[in-house]
């Protein structure tokens, strides 16, 4: 027997038409080059129904690709409701990526019309002749030489100036495709993830169900982390749901211009990767205080040093992890602690809310071992995650290779980490698959020793990498920044880390630089530092000099 309730298909249109109508006082603040950029939901749904009106001049059609190389802003946000609820599919692009990744993503995805900062013209202008032909460009700017970069392109407000300010938004499929996503491409060629209407939509009732302390109505929501990376981890669609402000920092990510913007804006939230949180607090150190109204701190993309997050918790901030992978949507697990982790002393708090989280709801977690065999949730056993939900993708676009080699037999998708899941659903994940080190045929976590290493105030940030050993197999290095001069040695850091390691697994050398090299998402680059290191050999496999 079927339930007799009305079905009305899921689109993401209908998050902005709720927050225009329920919350109008409520809507976008820009950080622009010339200042703030100030708009209600009312202000984004009519343009973004005018933008809507512009794509179909264009000729664009249900399914089509329209790229993105933005920054985050209330364009950015108008480009997310007006090209999805059109039926048509946005397709985000990091700008950090390299040239050729950029021009294989274009191509791969056969975007219609790439929508840019005028500052990324030039870069575009350069590579012409390698992406299609057919792609029309657009400056997402109101003059031609906006942030000081002069282009020729047609400019965003110019296309959408006249058209009408209503739109009659289609009843699509819920399974419509809306957005499209591509991963870093660190093991190859990026991949992208398609994300429907449906999922997007759940994913965003799904993460403030879960992440509780961010979601407050009439306070501001700030997404650090880029609108370019996994849709800034649900946060545009999330917060105008919630009633929440969103807070736009645009292209200045350095912490006094974070500070200051979130100081005017009384943010309450704010999400972002570990290196944007290692930036802000000197800023914090230096004016002595955190931004007035600052009170809940979202990380995610890589695990955050506890010296870090210990550091913003004397402030006075809460600090939680948000675990997830772009093809997850990404949010997959809540940082918000339960009433049993908020009642531990801040030591035993601290290393809970710095690992995974809870799993979400919607979200199932499987751990597996030798030949795939499921092992317990018994929060000791480690193995290689597994998960499955409503806004997991289910192949990757237009990729049936690495679609068939991402999945189980039971449609379970690998995320590549190596976990541990206890009874009550908490996820700890103690490395990603290819940057634990193997010596001696034991397994040694680099991200447990990278937190150890951290703890030593020499230690600024670092990252465990292996080194290939005749008689171990593997041996760990730890290549650091130091925080100190002269830099802590060997020895020093061995002091700081020995209480939690055996002496077997602690790094058999330290190399210092200047900064470790970043991914375009802002994560430390190991893939890098192992191309930088091809000719490195551990210390006991020199030549002795002479």
């Amino acid at each position: 027997m079927l339930g007799m309730m009305m079905h009305r298909p899921l689109r993401i249109i209908d998050i902005l038409t709720h927050a225009a109508e329920v919350t109008p006082h409520e809507g976008i603040v820009s950080a622009t080059p010339t200042g703030r950029h100030r708009q209600t939901y009312p202000d984004a749904l009519v343009r973004a129904a005018q933008l809507a009106h512009a794509l179909v001049a264009q000729d664009v059609r249900q399914g089509d690709r329209i790229a993105t190389l933005a920054w985050n802003s209330h364009r950015h946000f108008e480009l997310y409701f007006a090209i999805s609820g059109m039926g048509a599919v946005c397709h985000t692009i990091n700008p950090r990526l390299s040239d050729e990744q950029l021009v294989y993503i274009l191509n791969h995805a056969k975007d219609r019309i790439l929508f840019l900062e005028p500052e990324f013209a030039p870069r575009i202008a350069r590579l012409r002749d390698q992406i299609p032909p057919e792609m029309t460009c657009i400056a997402l700017s109101e003059t031609a030489n906006q942030a000081e970069t002069e282009t020729d392109l047609p400019l965003y407000d110019a296309l959408i100036a006249g058209q009408p300010t209503t739109y009659d938004w289609p009843d699509l499929p819920e399974d419509t495709a809306a957005a499209l996503c591509y991963t870093s491409g660190t093991t190859g060629a990026p991949k992208g993830a398609l994300f429907s209407q449906r999922s997007t939509v759940l994913h965003a009732m799904m993460v403030p169900l879960s992440q509780t302390s961010s979601f407050r109505a009439g306070c501001c929501a700030m997404p650090i982390v880029p609108m370019f990376h996994a849709n800034a981890w649900g946060l545009p669609y999330a917060a105008p749901l919630m009633g929440m402000t969103l807070v736009m920092p645009g292209a200045a990510l350095d912490g006094a211009s974070l500070w200051a913007l979130m100081e005017a804006e009384q943010v309450h939230t704010a999400w972002g990767v570990p290196t944007v949180w290692a930036g802000l607090l000197p800023e914090i150190e230096r004016r002595g205080r955190p931004p007035a109204g600052f009170a809940d701190l979202v990380v995610g993309g890589a695990a955050m040093p506890h010296s870090l997050a210990l550091a913003y918790e004397r402030h006075g901030i809460p600090v939680s992890r948000c675990w997830g992978l772009t093809e997850m949507s990404p949010v997959g697990g809540r940082g918000t602690p339960g009433p049993d982790v908020a009642a531990l002393d801040l030591t035993a708090r601290m290393a809970a809310q710095t690992n995974a989280g809870q799993r979400c709801f919607g979200v199932d977690f499987k751990v597996t071992g030798e030949g795939g065999v499921r092992l317990p949730h018994d929060g000791q056993t480690t193995g290689e995650l597994y998960v499955r939900g409503n806004s997991v993708i289910s192949g990757y676009f237009d990729n049936p290779a690495a679609s068939a080699a991402a999945f189980d037999a039971d449609g379970w998708f690998a995320t590549g980490d190596i976990a541990s899941v206890d009874a009550q659903g908490r996820l700890t994940v103690h490395d990603r698959a290819k940057d634990l080190v193997k010596s001696g045929g034991e397994w040694i976590s680099s991200i447990d020793l990278e937190n150890a290493a951290t703890a030593h105030p020499g230690i600024s940030s670092c990252a465990v990498i292996a080194m290939p050993h005749p008689k171990w197999g593997e041996r760990p290095i730890l290549i650091a920044v130091a925080a100190t001069n002269p830099p802590p040695d060997l020895a020093a850091i061995h002091e700081t880390m020995a209480p939690h390691f055996a002496k077997w697994q602690l790094p058999d050398d330290v190399i210092y630089l200047d900064a470790l090299p970043l991914t375009a998402t802002g994560k430390v680059s190991k893939l890098t530092l192992r191309q930088q290191l091809t000719d490195y050999l551990l210390p006991d496999l020199r030549e002795p000099t002479q």
